[in-house]
Formats: C-alpha cells, structure tokens, sequence
C-alpha cells in the first residue's frame, strides 16, 4: 500500500492525454536518435569474431539502458550542463559543449580509421591478431563511451519536453529495447552489403561532424542530417536492387 502511495505522484500523467502526446513524441525521438547509436554498434560489433558478437550487442546495449536510467536519476545535474563555464571564440562553452565536441572528435576519428581499413584492408592485416583479443571488452566499452554522448543530448532535449521523469524512463526503456531488437538485423544487414558499409561510416563521419559543430555553437537541425542520411540510403538501395537485377539478367543469359 505505500509502494502504491509512493508511485501514485508519479504516474498522475496517466490521465493526462498531453502527457500521452508527450511520451509518444519523446519515444519517437528517442528512437529516431538511437539510429546514429544502432549504425556504430552494428560496425564496431561487426569487427568482432563472429561467435562474440550478438553477446557484445547484448551487453553493450543492457549496460548503455543501465546507465542512461542512472543519468535520468541525476537529471537535475545533467541539465546544469548547458551552463557556461568559459568564454572562447565569442562563444560560451558549457560541460555538454564539450562532451558533444569530445565525442564528435570520437567519432569522427573512428570513421576515419574504419574507412581506411576498408579501403585498404591489407594495412589493417598486421594488426588484426591482437585486435581480436582485447575487442570484446574494447568494443563495449567505445559503445557506452559514445552512448554517454547521445544519452547526455536526448536526456536535454527530453527535458525541454516534459517535466514528467516517469515519462522520461518510460521513453528510454521502450527506446532502448527498440534498439536491442533491431541491432542484429541492422549487423547482419550491414555485413552482407560491403557498400553499405562505406555508406555507414559516412554517416557516422557527418554525425561526429555536427556534434563537433552544435558542441561549438553551430547548431545543425537533426532533420537536415537524417533527411540526408535517408536520400543516401535510397540511392544505395536503388543500386543494390540494379545490381541484383543485374545478376539475375547475367545469369538467365547462361
């Protein structure tokens, strides 16, 4: 009964239809926002020897729902982030002006060298055996490393939304679990396409891009970037079924 008396306060949003509206909204942008998340771990994970890789996209993502609830419980921290604490450049940089600039930098040098193996894997041969053994760890923690990023952004712009936290948790479980269920067949996708592969690392390439620019005051709208990201991917697919048409047209000709 105080359980119930403890938690009513906190789901009074249920009667609200404002509030269903907000949590809609919220979880769509917050699964829209996971995409940028879901293509890095489908490449990073992909990296790894076959039999580790579904455990690694687990174990990422499980840890990554974890700490995004943990930052939720300290949100009235995480807000006092967009506070400047020095000037530079004519422009006030705040704790969040770094971490999207710190992890923008992460991303783009992880682009760039993913890109470069891709292109010329032969270099990437010599160090493939020792790679292999500390991945599985390496490639968890880059996971959350880039997760703090993201989550620290969607847990602002949440709270620019709604002033309701259950909506907020609500919004990141159901988020998250959309990405754990879509990361093995985006992986899988990702790896039986070497084109999209290159296509993959160029979003990730402009994504780290505009997080260096919004960390530096330039604020790019989302919209710009997924609408460009949505052109590309059906140019690719228009190729990919070219190719296949190809394929059958080459092989009903033997």
């Amino acid at each position: 009964m105080q359980l119930v008396e403890f938690l009513a306060p906190h789901f009074a949003f249920v009667s609200d239809p404002t509030a269903w509206v907000a949590l809609l909204t919220l979880v769509v942008l917050e699964i829209v926002l996971g995409i940028d998340n879901l293509i890095f771990i489908s490449i990073l994970t992909n990296k790894l020897p076959e039999a580790q890789r579904a455990r690694a996209r687990r174990l990422g993502i499980s840890a990554a729902l974890v700490m995004r609830l943990v930052l939720l419980a300290t949100i009235s921290i995480i807000v006092q982030l967009t506070t400047p604490v020095f000037t530079a450049f004519g422009h006030g940089f705040s704790w969040r002006d770094l971490i999207l600039i710190a992890g923008g930098l992460f991303l783009v040098w992880k682009a760039t060298r993913e890109i470069h193996h891709t292109v010329d894997p032969q270099d990437h041969q010599d160090t493939m055996v020792g790679t292999l053994q500390m991945s599985l760890a390496g490639a968890i923690f880059q996971i959350l490393l880039l997760d703090l990023v993201f989550s620290i952004d969607s847990i602002i712009t949440a709270v620019g939304m709604t002033d309701e936290i259950a909506i907020m948790y609500i919004a990141v479980i159901v988020a998250v679990s959309v990405m754990m269920l879509a990361a093995t067949p985006l992986a899988n996708f990702i790896a039986k396409n070497p084109s999209i592969v290159m296509l993959a690392l160029g979003f990730l390439l402009m994504i780290g891009m505009t997080l260096i620019a919004d960390g530096m005051g330039y604020h790019v709208p989302k919209g710009y970037i997924y609408a460009a990201m949505g052109f590309s991917a059906l140019v690719e697919g228009l190729n990919m079924l070219a190719r296949r048409r190809r394929k059958q047209g080459s092989g009903g000709g033997h």
